[in-house]
């Protein structure tokens, strides 16, 4: 097989923007003609190894994140919304929406952000006293949907505060039981906190920080894990305020709540980087072929946490395999999701039924194992398992959710999970993203049309899906 041509031109025009350069100093530090520059920015020609080395050499890359096509996730979110019907029937071939993305990101985040105002125009439109009493601003996007981005874009990786938090990791020293123990120490000692794991004085509060008194009170009904995780949460707030204030300067945000969503979000970031830092964790992964439940034992986490820190293993030149990971309530909503993967979650719908992270209500207690394959036709190791958060005693409240942990077939060689499968003559079952945009016509779980095709209803025939796609 040819080796694959990367073409970086967005990437090579904000480079060469953020160290301030013309196109000729740029080519005068690569040792190439200004002319080849305007052809590399422009997409006319691709990079080659030579270009890449020189590139990694005077501007500090990794070659790995140069070779990787950044705008797949993009291209495959225009084509979910670009599936709408309001757009005809000339929808763009998705060799012409990867050029979009690479050429003009910015025109692909605008047209994103067009038909996502537009899509809520008409959900407010057909609810109308609904929409009086939730939000009059018709249109406009959500602040969680712009914190969201913000990550989804970033590739769920925060460097500079993944670094941090490995710093102070050090500082706490060895992993074991005792590891809450002295982060309880590190508060007292470096920021005169007392922390006092007790009751919740309201509801379910999780936490709260008396500033005034320093004092920091812990629901003591939360595992050891969760209750790490909240000291260090609020721990990374005080710590990393200016390295917080400049990240979400640079996030432009629109919305007014946008900000104070992605500071919890980044400060979140940072006590599951402290939980497990990533030189630490990168080579327990790899040494536990990636055991979600070994890793939860080594590292005093639950099984979600290691899951979404396996997610986020995208610093360069020490990037760990790719995985998607998601949680999915009782109700099948995405509440979280991230994906390094080519397989990204729907924006616009449901997720798809035949997804092995639904059955694993039914398997309590179990990982659960699928070899999926999706339209593109990308092969897929899937794991999924549900848990069950239960907060105080008999009457206290009770919330399930699913997740689902899964990577590119390539890679499932490393995973322990993939040792017993013959995968060469394994059979695949097949997925997509949501209904509304999935290419497949023979379904029987489908539950929508796809929005860009043509549907019949036969009058004398009838299938389990009572119309027929064109």
């Amino acid at each position: 097989m040819a080796p694959r041509k990367v073409f970086a031109g967005a990437r090579l025009r904000a480079l060469r923007a953020l160290h301030k350069l013309t196109q000729a100093e740029l080519a005068a530090r690569l040792d190439i003609s200004a002319s080849y520059v305007n052809q590399l920015e422009s997409n006319q020609r691709p990079l080659t190894a030579s270009v890449m080395l020189a590139l990694a050499e005077n501007f500090n890359l990794d070659l790995t994140n140069l070779a990787t096509d950044a705008s797949d996730r993009l291209a495959v979110d225009l084509r979910e919304a670009l599936a709408d019907p309001v757009f005809g029937e000339a929808v763009p071939n998705l060799q012409e929406l990867k050029s979009v993305a690479s050429n003009a990101p910015d025109m692909a985040r605008a047209v994103l952000a067009l038909y996502e105002a537009y899509r809520k125009t008409n959900e407010r439109l057909a609810g109308m006293d609904a929409a009086l009493s939730r939000d009059p601003q018709s249109g406009v996007t959500t602040a969680y949907e712009e914190v969201r981005d913000f990550f989804h874009y970033a590739d769920n990786y925060i460097d500079p505060l993944d670094r941090a938090a490995e710093t102070m990791a050090d500082e706490l020293g060895a992993f074991g039981p005792y590891r809450l123990r002295r982060l309880i120490d590190y508060c007292a000692e470096m920021h005169n906190i007392r922390v006092v794991m007790s009751p919740p004085a309201s509801g379910e509060r999780l936490v709260e920080f008396d500033r005034v008194n320093r004092t920091l009170w812990v629901n003591e009904h939360l595992e050891p894990s969760s209750q790490f995780f909240r000291i260090a949460n609020v721990l990374g707030g005080l710590e990393q305020a200016t390295l917080l204030d400049s990240l979400l300067d640079g996030a432009s945000f629109k919305a007014q709540e946008a900000r104070a969503i992605a500071r919890m979000g980044l400060t979140n970031y940072f006590a599951g980087a402290l939980q497990m830092p990533y030189g630490a964790f990168l080579r327990a992964a790899d040494g536990y072929r990636f055991d979600i439940e070994e890793l939860a034992r080594v590292f005093g986490a639950s099984l979600e946490q290691v899951a979404h820190r396996l997610s986020t293993m995208q610093r360069p030149r020490e990037r760990g395999v790719p995985f998607f990971f998601a949680r999915v309530d009782a109700a099948g909503t995405i509440t979280k999701r991230h994906s390094a993967t080519a397989l990204q979650f729907a924006r616009f719908g449901g997720a798809c039924p035949l997804w092995n992270v639904h059955r694993a209500f039914e398997a309590h207690g179990q990982i659960i194992r699928q070899l999926a394959e999706t339209p593109d036709g990308k092969s897929y190791l899937c794991l999924a398992w549900s848990s069950e958060k239960r907060m105080g005693g008999y009457r206290g409240t009770t919330r399930r959710y699913a997740y689902a942990l899964g990577c590119e077939i390539s890679h499932a060689g490393r995973l322990i999970y993939a040792d017993d499968l013959d995968i060469g003559k394994a059979s695949f079952e097949p997925i997509g993203i949501s209904c509304r945009i999935c290419e497949r016509r023979n379904c029987p779980q489908r539950a929508v049309p796809p929005l860009a095709a043509a549907i019949s209803v036969p009058p004398d025939r009838r299938s389990v899906v009572p119309y027929e796609i064109g």
